[in-house]
């Protein structure tokens, strides 16, 4: 099933959302009654997604907090990624890019057996370096662009002799060679002065926009700027709504509370 623009732009007007769940299952926070199982990363990730599902467009996996512990990482992120609904975009967040037979190695595993439908990548390798993952018809490329952290401005915010930010060059040239089914942009809500500019270089291309909850973007400006007519932006919020604030006994109202209240407000720009 191709999970192309008008396939996730149907499943936003559906929940009314533009929400990407991060789950980054860091074992020293997750609580402490997922970490008395032998599989703890599956039991919390099982959690997250059986309360967002009404809500969540898409879920992003961070790769490194599976790689941390090894073999076992690994067996418990392909178990997570047999459960990911499939009505969801299933995002590796993995940054990775190298020469071509290393790519092509990458993208067999994570397209191939771990079955996830986009990964993100890093540009500064040049086209060539993304080449493998462009073969796969039916996946996305989500690319660098300017990223939420503030070590963004060492390099991507670097102004080149015509007068263009890196980011920008990247954002022409990856743009303009990836077709806009089949390539998204990290853009950090943290930036919310860019994305208008951003939306004008790329007004048909779907932007990955983390920063939101934890990191302090604001949501409506992003939701404002960033929107196209096919929905164009999925939302990543990750800590807000994992770790939330105790307020309610459950852990699971709790979750639930955090994703409705991003919901919520999503909901009015449909």
């Amino acid at each position: 099933m191709e999970k192309d623009r008008k396939f996730l732009f149907k499943e936003m007007k559906k929940k009314k959302s533009f929400l990407c769940v991060g789950i980054d299952p860091d074992i020293d926070k997750i609580p402490a009654i997922f970490k008395n199982d032998k599989k703890p990363l599956v039991s919390f990730s099982r959690s997250i997604v059986e309360n967002t599902i009404n809500q969540a467009i898409a879920y992003k996996l961070n790769i490194a907090f599976f790689e941390a512990l090894g073999p076992e990482g690994w067996e418990q992120l392909e178990e997570i990624a047999a459960f990911i609904p499939k009505e969801c975009l299933f995002i590796a967040d993995a940054k990775r890019a190298d020469i071509g037979n290393t790519s092509a190695m990458y993208a067999k595993y994570f397209f191939e057996r771990l079955g996830a439908d986009a990964i993100t990548l890093h540009p500064y390798m040049g086209i060539d370096s993304l080449e493998p993952f462009m073969q796969y018809d039916e996946k996305w490329n989500i690319i660098l662009g300017l990223t939420s952290n503030p070590g963004s401005e060492d390099i991507e915010m670097l102004q080149t002799s015509n007068g263009r930010y890196v980011y920008e060059e990247v954002l022409l040239k990856f743009g303009n060679a990836i077709d806009a089914d089949h390539a998204m942009f990290v853009v950090g809500a943290t930036h919310p002065q860019k994305i208008q500019s951003i939306r004008n270089i790329l007004p048909d291309h779907f932007l990955l926009v983390p920063g939101i909850g934890a990191q302090g973007g604001d949501l409506e400006s992003t939701i404002q700027f960033g929107k196209n007519k096919f929905g164009g932006i999925l939302i990543n919020v990750g800590r807000s709504i994992i770790y939330p604030k105790q307020i309610e006994n459950s852990i699971e109202k709790n979750i639930q509370r955090e994703t409705q209240y991003y919901q919520q407000i999503m909901e009015n720009y449909f």
